[in-house]
């Protein structure tokens, strides 16, 4: 089978060579739908140097802007109107020393063996198709070369690629298109033997596409006075390639493509045939095979290949409308009336299909009409099991009639019972080139879906990625990926449609709109999309598209709903000052109503006290709601703050509440730190003694629970590790703990190698809320450095900070100066010295960080822009890390004038933003850059260029709420690389070692893989606690097939290795949809629903949740999983062969119920 496994690394453009740039004017052909961020119902005649489908007006490095507009008659009056714009370019800033440099190199480096740098071949013809069979190619579309147009089929080692370029007649025009796989994403390239002794074949299959490109005439990608010009500008992203463009732009996106010269994100497998018959292109196929070897990419000889002809897949026509089957071969009149007409597919059915179809694992072309008639004809919930099957092997099935012949399905379509606060979500994912379905998971829902709860199944999630390995799409300033936006704002408008169902562009959530989702649903008569906003809440009075887009997505917020009361709502003014809000997004509730919710919700504690602080959105408002002594029953008081808008649906609803959570520096807190004065060697102490914990935790019982109980994750996971090590599982070794104890120590490894995660003993990460009583001292001066340390700490701004349970398992007081911080902190003026106080009439508040609501300037403020609508604080008190520098200058938070619309604001001026700002979110560049210059320059963070990006990274974040985007200049992008940031695609002459904390911390660091445990011995107490009923058992297995489909889809919709990552929250490695820190709370969020939802389906089972009753069931739970992986252990043993977790049967089943198993191992059996 000729299908390469992937191997996920986001690759990014490189530095390439540097030329003056000519002046060049050109009307682009197609216009984007969006311009310099104003929005136009129908786009404007662009002019500007030459590209394709520009969004924006060209930028240079002195950050001048030039556009040519002309606009067409919607948007001018008589005549028409020429705008030409010129911005001012800037002083430039003062030039800061660099350090030397030492250039980091490796054995491998291509620039010292510059004969192999780029190999060439040329081709004599490609073949663009499918895998119709293990060794037979579906040939799709062929190109041939010709002496003018040649196909050249490149190796670049300098920038680890293999490029193919081929020339195509697209309408009436030459055109030269390429496209490149990273090395990172190949595994082998398969010879063929054609028998011809001077040709040679090489395919290439792929499971997934990789990026294609258009190129145009170099001249015409100049930019009028920019400083640097590369041969990849040139280079434009491509989403289709089409003679019937039209058909493209006004049609909704399906896994069909309608009518391609070459359909790029579904033909993945490559034929180029080459001529060898000379010795020099014999030794230089002979020079690449070794080339790639040194990148574990190997040329293997295939026998047997075989081409089968093209052919129309004739799966659509069976699936896409009613068929007619003849009642018999003679077609006399009354023959013909009693022909049978059968309906198209179910549409759970049919959206499974393509859930399969989408991803690969079944390919159209395999699909016969009898395949779609025996699907038809199956018990829906079979054929949909069935799918998911399919779906959740994750493997090409060639042959697929003979999956109605499997007697053992793992799916679950018959959809056990779920929490009620969950619901079954739809989702796809759209890629420059195709989309992806999703099978239907299990998530928390959202004030939306629960309303309209009869409509669940007509909402689909959508999230805007690049191709399937290459991760999240980045922005730009460059207009090489303006294909890839105008794809995106046509799917918005134009919807996407599943068989008889299109579904249109609703709205976005807050979190999705940063991950570049958004929801789409599928109207009814009675129910469309805008009656469905209308249903949210009145948004007229909001002038601000950014502004408007947010308050839509409060509406689709994660939460969860209380419904046991009613309560009474009071308001509350703000206490504001200087342009200030002190208590901006703090309300209070009763202490009734926090025990109400801690019960109705569930939440389990570590204390007997309920959680001090909720974070709440309830009808327009936002927030958090602090526990407050002096509030009665069923009453909550919100203030003016926390009022975004008039909602109709006013229930009270919960995000998250506080708890604990361990403090771990990172990168950027380090870099700040040491910038102000705390030296490296105190950081390089901390990570080494964490990494010999870490050893010493997997054999020491004592070390480990006390590593558990600290360093706590935001999942509050570790204490459930803890828990079983309390229950002796560590000491008897069972398979389950100690493989998830070795993936939190891979985990917190990884981590620390990647991130600089060191945990801090003597700190929290914490919930703010305000000081309802204005007991506490704020910020009015800060205390000078020369001033004796006693009297300096006097006159820090003070906190009231008190943990739940402290070193001694009672509330504690944190006294004394400390650290406060907020993530990102870019500033040397973002970390706050501050000095805890005890004040007696706050201590009902534990877990938090109760700030002052005196001073002349919120210090949350000066913690890199905070509020305390729900944002988390890092706390330390360890004096070890303690600056020389307290409280640097803060910067000015001030966000940029936002512009109003002037009109009411429609869904296209939403869809506009939205793909506007996924072109100009500059967040990621502005941080890694502030990295490598805080690692670069000798002042680190304090140097003009990390100053400056500090405040482009402050309106970059406000971008969502202001609609202004930051643009950062190329002055500000870094030259070189330092070498813990692991930048594996650049040319090595561009990456140095660094000497600094940072590159110190990651030299300490080695990698461990994690590797589970399946041949040990399950606990012997627990599989002799019961004598066990067959009966039991075959229910417990029925179950276990149910959760383990379940995990395994969650493993594979969002690339996660393990199902102990998926049961820890400990993932090593997933899509690269979102990022690090947003993936662990999202799938923290799917974990906790996926284990109360089979929590209940295992009471039903049990008859009843108590000890006596769920006792017996657990062990059964517990005794098939214990044979299963037995068995397979076994099978594995005798072929001689490495247990893989993919092969390996699932063993996390039996741990929904942690605690049970812990009392059935520990109980005294009569």
């Amino acid at each position: 089978m000729l299908s390469v496994p992937t191997r996920s690394v986001p690759m990014s453009s490189d530095e390439q060579r540097q030329q003056p740039r000519p002046n060049a004017w050109r009307q682009q052909s197609t216009a984007s739908p969006v311009l310099n961020n104003v929005p136009f119902t129908s786009p404007p005649r662009l002019q500007q140097p030459r590209t394709n489908g520009s969004t924006n007006g060209s930028t240079n490095g002195n950050n001048n802007v030039r556009t040519k507009i002309k606009l067409p008659l919607p948007h001018r009056g008589r005549g028409q109107a020429t705008i030409m714009s010129r911005g001012l370019p800037p002083k430039p800033p003062p030039r800061t020393p660099r350090p030397p440099l030492a250039v980091f190199r490796r054995d491998d480096d291509w620039k010292a063996r510059p004969e192999l740098r780029l190999k060439t071949l040329q081709a004599e013809s490609i073949d663009f198709g499918c895998m119709y069979a293990p060794t037979t190619m579906m040939t799709m579309y062929t190109v041939n070369a010709s002496p003018q147009n040649g196909i050249i089929f490149k190796q670049n080692m300098l920038h680890r690629e293999t490029v193919v370029e081929f020339r195509l007649v697209v309408n009436s025009q030459s055109e030269i298109f390429r496209f490149s796989i990273p090395f990172a994403h190949l595994d082998t390239i398969y010879r063929v033997n054609s028998g011809e002794t001077d040709k040679m074949e090489l395919v290439v299959s792929l499971p997934t596409p990789p990026r294609f490109f258009r190129k145009l005439d170099e001249q015409d990608t100049h930019e009028d006075k920019a400083r640097y010009w590369s041969e990849r500008d040139a280079w434009y992203r491509q989403t289709d390639i089409t003679n019937f463009l039209d058909d493209v732009k006004n049609l909704p996106v399906t896994i069909k493509k309608s009518r391609p010269i070459i359909d790029i994100g579904r033909w993945t497998t490559y034929r180029l045939r080459f001529d060898i018959s000379s010795d020099r292109a014999r030794n230089l196929f002979r020079q690449i095979g070794q080339a790639l070897e040194d990148y574990n990419i190997s040329i293997k000889e295939i026998r047997g290949f075989e081409l089968a002809s093209q052919r129309e897949p004739a799966v659509w026509k069976y699936i896409d409308q009613p068929i007619t089957i003849p009642s018999k071969p003679t077609r006399t009149l009354a023959e013909l009336l009693q022909d049978e007409t059968v309906p198209p597919l179910p549409f759970a059915i049919r959206y499974q299909l393509e859930v399969c179809i989408s991803h690969g694992y079944l390919n159209e072309h395999n699909l016969s009409q009898d395949f779609v008639s025996q699907l038809r004809n199956t018990e829906p919930a079979r054929a949909q099991d069935i799918l998911e099957y399919v779906a959740n092997q994750e493997k090409r099935i060639y042959e697929p009639m003979k999956l109605f012949s499997l007697k053992i399905i793992k799916g679950s379509a018959s959809r056990p019972p779920i929490p009620q606060y969950c619901a079954y979500i739809r989702s796809a994912t759209v890629t420059p080139s195709t989309i992806y379905f999703s099978t239907p998971s299990v998530e928390i829902s959202n004030r939306v879906i629960r309303y309209y709860a009869e409509y669940a199944d007509r909402f689909l999630r959508v999230r805007f990625t690049d191709e399937k390995v290459e991760g999240k799409i980045y922005s730009t300033d460059k207009d090489t990926m303006d294909e890839v936006f105008t794809r995106i704002k046509r799917v918005l408008r134009n919807g996407i449609s599943i068989g008889d169902r299109r579904y249109e562009f609703l709205a976005f959530g807050n979190s999705q709109f940063r991950e570049n989702g958004a929801y789409f649903y599928c109207p009814v008569h009675h129910l469309q999309p805008h009656h469905i906003r209308d249903w949210m809440g009145n948004f007229d009075e909001i002038p601000y598209v950014a502004q408007y887009a947010a308050r839509l997505g409060q509406c689709f917020s994660t939460t969860r709903a209380i419904i046991g009361t009613k309560t009474t709502i009071n308001e509350m003014e703000d206490e504001e000052r200087n342009g200030f809000v002190f208590t901006d997004g703090v309300g209070k509730l009763s202490p009734f109503l926090s025990q109400l919710i801690t019960h109705e919700l569930g939440i389990v504690r570590t204390s007997t006290e309920p959680p001090s602080i909720f974070q709440i959105r309830m009808g327009g408002c936002k927030g958090i709601l602090a526990v407050s002594p002096d509030s009665k029953l069923q009453e909550i008081t919100i203030r003016r703050s926390q009022y975004k808008f008039a909602a109709r649906h006013e229930g009270l609803e919960i995000i998250r509440w506080s708890q604990f959570s361990a403090a771990n520096l990172n990168r950027q807190i380090i870099v700040v730190l040491s910038a102000l004065g705390v030296p490296d060697k105190i950081f390089v102490q901390k990570l080494k003694g964490q990494l010999a914990d870490l050893d010493l935790a997997m054999v020491n019982e004592s070390k480990a629970l006390t590593m558990l109980q600290k360093d706590i994750d935001p999942n509050q996971m570790t204490l459930a590790l803890a828990g079983m090590i309390l229950e002796g599982f560590q000491k008897h070794q069972e398979p389950f703990m100690i493989s998830t104890l070795r993936l939190w120590r891979a985990w917190s490894i990884k981590y620390l190698k990647e991130k600089a995660r060191i945990a801090v003993s003597q700190g929290a990460f914490l919930l703010g809320c305000v000081d309802e009583t204005a007991t506490l001292k704020g910020h009015f001066n800060d205390p000078k450095s020369n001033v004796p340390l006693q009297r300096r700490s006097q006159e820090l701004p003070e906190v009231f900070v008190q943990l739940s349970k402290g070193p001694n398992g009672n509330p504690t007081v944190i006294l004394g100066p400390m650290l406060l911080a907020r993530n990102p902190s870019l500033h040397p003026g973002d970390i706050r010295v501050v000095r805890g106080v005890d004040v007696p009439a706050l201590r009902h508040l534990k877990d938090a960080v109760v700030v002052p609501q005196t001073g002349d300037r919120p210090i949350v403020n000066m913690c890199s822009g905070g509020d305390l609508d729900g944002d988390d604080y890092l706390v330390i008190w360890d004096q070890d890390l303690l600056p020389r520098e307290w409280n640097h200058p803060p910067m000015d938070f001030t966000p940029a004038e936002k512009i109003p619309l002037g009109r009411p604001i429609t869904p296209d001026d939403l869809t506009t933003f939205f793909v506007t700002y996924m072109k100009n979110d500059n967040l990621p560049r502005i941080a890694t850059a502030h990295l490598v210059f805080a690692d670069l320059m000798d002042d680190g963070v304090k140097s003009t260029k990390c100053l400056r990006l500090a405040e482009l990274h402050s309106t970059a974040v406000d971008y969502l709420k202001s609609g202004v985007p930051a643009r950062m200049t190329r002055d500000l992008q870094p030259p070189r690389w330092p070498h813990f940031m692991e930048k594996k695609n650049r040319p090595r002459e561009n990456i140095y070692k660094s000497e600094k904390v940072l590159g110190q911390l990651y030299d300490q660091v080695e990698r461990v893989d994690f590797i589970p445990i399946y041949d040990a011995p399950f606990d012997n107490r627990i599989l002799g606690a019961y004598k066990i009923e067959a009966q039991m058992l075959e229910d417990a297995k029925v179950v276990k097939r149910q959760y383990d489909a379940a995990v395994q889809r969650i493993m594979a919709q969002h690339a996660i290795g393990t199902e102990f990552e998926v049961w820890s929250t400990f993932v090593m490695s997933h899509s690269k949809a979102s990022n690090d820190y947003k993936f662990h709370e999202e799938i923290g969020r799917i974990a906790m629903s996926l284990k109360d939802r089979f929590r209940a389906l295992c009471y039903e089972k049990a008859g009843g949740s108590s000890f006596e009753v769920l006792g017996p069931f657990v062990a059964a739970m517990y005794t098939v999983t214990a044979e299963e992986v037995g068995q397979a252990a076994a099978e594995v043993r005798a072929r001689g062969a490495h247990m893989m977790a993919d092969k390996m049967p699932k063993m996390s089943f039996p741990w929904l119920f942690q605690n049970v198993l812990g009392k059935i191992a520990n109980m005294v059996l009569v």
